[in-house]
């Protein structure tokens, strides 16, 4: 016998369906919501969601909706022109985050990208991408690994700046013990620390593996740009242009429409009909 299906029950499955792939495309499900993934402010559109009162709610809130990235193990990130996108005054945002980087709640990061691009990562998420790497390092059954131990307890407890000399380097690591130059090549090859080009004898502390982002983080901008660029008046609808998947950057367009705003190359205006993204510069 022939079972009979309840037409209400299909067309309902059918638009549960088709709202989990909208909602797929702007990085957010109403599953993730309901398993407690996410939070339901996490997943408003942009458009309502574009600014914050302050530096720490936006902070969480760019973590949270931090794009999954399967092929990179990193924290999630923000970038500083983020923040300047997503809080109304710049001094505002500069003076909050120098109390948050003080108060050992966030790291600041330059980026290796050729341009003044800064990131920011909440410690507890560094830190516990330390012991990833030191874990990971253990299972290679590789040696030397307390030096690991007494980075994070005296370089990157009491140094909080973005850089650091190597003698500072050295001082610091050996709080804990004999300390060798072999012990600062094994943090560099973690990812853990850079050199300066112009001054070898400086560190730029680093993200482990950000590397593969750096491509994706330009091409992102290129491409969102492009797009808008080709429309009759160089703007689009933000609803209109969330929905759009980018090519060539493992990034959402909400990561990049943040930046881009942050950096000046975005505007937004706001009509009768919604929220208008402008090119700013070319």
């Amino acid at each position: 016998m022939k079972k009979r299906t309840n037409p209400e029950s299909s067309t309902s499955e059918a638009k549960k369906r088709r709202r989990e792939e909208d909602d797929d495309k702007v990085g957010c499900s109403h599953s993730a919501i309901e398993d407690g993934a996410v939070s339901e402010d996490q997943c408003l559109p942009l458009e309502d969601d574009l600014t914050f009162s302050d530096t720490s709610v936006a902070l969480r809130m760019m973590r949270a909706q931090f794009p999954r990235i399967d092929q990179a193990s990193i924290p999630p990130f923000i970038l500083q022109s983020q923040l300047y996108s997503s809080v109304n005054d710049r001094t505002q945002v500069d003076r909050e985050l120098e109390c948050l980087r003080r108060e050992k709640v966030v790291r600041v990061f330059k980026l290796n990208t050729g341009q003044d691009d800064h990131a920011i990562i909440f410690l507890d998420d560094y830190l516990n991408q330390v012991d990833r790497i030191v874990k990971r390092m253990e299972e290679k059954k590789q040696s030397d690994l307390e030096i690991f131990k007494l980075f994070k307890m005296h370089v990157l407890d009491s140094k909080l700046e973005p850089s650091i000399g190597h003698h500072e380097l050295l001082s610091l690591l050996s709080l804990g013990g004999k300390v060798k130059d072999a012990h600062i090549t094994l943090l560099i090859n973690a990812g853990l620390l850079t050199r300066q080009l112009i001054d070898p004898d400086m560190y730029w502390f680093a993200i482990p593996s950000i590397g593969k982002l750096w491509k994706g983080l330009s091409q992102g901008r290129n491409e969102l740009l492009s797009l808008i660029k080709r429309k009759r008046h160089k703007e689009m609808f933000l609803a209109e242009l969330e929905k759009k998947r980018l090519r060539f950057s493992p990034l959402d367009v909400r990561f990049h429409v943040r930046d881009l705003i942050g950096s000046g190359h975005l505007k937004t205006v706001q009509t009768t009909s919604g929220l208008i993204v402008r090119i700013l510069k070319d």
